[in-house]
């Protein structure tokens, strides 16, 4: 028995689709969450209107913008997490976010199951189903494209129509999910890895060789690995994304076309738009190049690979993934600054930084000048670091029969 339902709802056409089909399967009461996280006026437009149209008692939205990249974004860049060195784990960050609030209402408004409209094959169904067993695993979980005999999305529109719901029928070729993080974009012709898109894939970013000819440089500043202000000007994380956004898809800059691994064994290829991302994770990079040691930065890049990992598998609300956290936070101490990078054509690279924490000393790496550092320490750092080498290849000559030198005899 299902009484009360809380279905992650995001206005399209599987979502509306879902909520009457779970009235009807379960005859329980529907109540619909909407998670605003930036993907645009456009996509939120008429959310209501289709949830009431299809059956749902009550619809809840809420505006998750900054808690979106306050509280995923920020570790998982701060982290250096990169999916398969090209996806910046975009849709992987939102949804647990999602799951999170649709736990909260469901406790608040004493449901008794939640739902989402991920389809069998791909990762969020993990990512959803993960977050409710960390977050409330007494709670039922419905996954209709998992359950029921719908087996195309043309089927699903019939069957919205048939209901009630106003939903107008698609033309677009691509499977696609937005955020203020990024655009993806899957399916249609995209499913040949061979085929190179066409511009009618970007909603975004401008095609790099149409972008601006002149290059723009930028100064973005950062205090505590956080990024606070652009071009000398405070912003809030919201705004200054946003500001980014628009810089980065004015160049063309964060298109990825990338065949990658999902979780659930297949390959699959997504093509995303990721602009103020880019941007960000590059200036982020640059100053950490600065102001943390070596052994931290190499260790760090480590952790980076299983972190990605993590919240691209949707255990995001792990133990393992909360102490990476507070490693990351305490290595982010000292990570403040400014970067200047230059925009161009799809391209983006630094061309400055500076740091009152920076761990550079002009006066230890110059050529020209005489300072803490004396070359002649340089000549037995060498001979003890190399000593194991020395060892093997003398031994290596020992039983080669290679007749050896007197100093080498002792």
């Amino acid at each position: 028995m299902v009484r009360k339902v809380v279905l992650a709802y995001s206005g399209g056409l599987d979502t509306s689709t879902i909520i009457p089909w779970l009235r009807e399967t379960y005859g329980c009461e529907v109540i619909a969450f909407c998670a605003d996280i930036g993907q645009g006026e456009e996509e939120l437009r008429g959310v209501e209107e289709r949830a009431y149209a299809g059956g749902a008692s009550k619809v809840i939205l809420r505006d998750l913008r900054e808690e979106f990249l306050r509280d995923y974004v920020l570790p998982t860049v701060q982290a250096g997490a990169v999916y398969e060195g090209k996806y910046l784990l975009g849709t992987a960050m939102a949804r647990p976010l999602i799951a999170k609030h649709q736990v909260q209402i469901a406790l608040e408004e004493g449901a008794d199951a939640v739902a989402h409209g991920a389809t069998g094959k791909g990762n969020d169904q993990v990512r959803f189903e993960l977050a409710y067993q960390a977050l409330a695993p007494h709670l039922r979980v419905i996954a209709p494209w998992r359950e029921w005999s719908i087996t195309s999305r043309r089927e699903a529109y019939e069957y919205a129509r048939a209901h009630g719901v106003p939903i107008e029928w698609s033309t677009s070729r691509y499977s696609r999910d937005r955020n203020l993080w990024h655009v993806s974009h899957e399916g249609g012709p995209l499913e040949d890895p061979d085929w190179e898109p066409e511009e009618d894939v970007f909603l975004w970013t401008t095609d790099p060789t149409r972008a601006p000819e002149t290059p723009e440089t930028i100064t973005l500043a950062f205090e505590q690995g956080v990024p606070v202000a652009l071009n000398g000007q405070p912003m809030g994380l919201v705004p200054l994304m946003e500001a980014l956004n628009a810089l980065g898809a004015r160049h063309g800059i964060g298109r990825v076309d990338l065949v990658e691994n999902r979780l659930v064994g297949m390959k699959s290829r997504g093509v995303y738009e990721t602009p103020g991302g880019t941007i960000l994770v590059e200036a982020l990079r640059a100053l950490e190049t600065l102001c943390l040691d070596r052994e931290t930065m190499h260790f760090k890049q480590a952790l980076a690979l299983r972190y990605a990992e993590l919240v691209y598998y949707g255990w995001w609300f792990s133990p393992l993934r909360e102490a990476m956290d507070a490693f990351v936070k305490v290595v982010m101490r000292n990570v403040t600054g400014e970067v200047r990078l230059k925009l161009y054509k799809g391209n983006v690279w630094v061309v400055g930084r500076r740091s009152p924490y920076s761990l550079y000393r002009e006066d230890i790496v110059s050529f020209d000048t005489v300072g803490a550092y004396d070359h002649k320490d340089a000549a037995g750092f060498i001979r003890l670091f190399g000593l194991p080498l020395k060892v093997h290849g003398l031994v290596r000559r020992g039983l080669r029969g290679e007749p050896r030198a007197p100093e080498e005899r002792d």
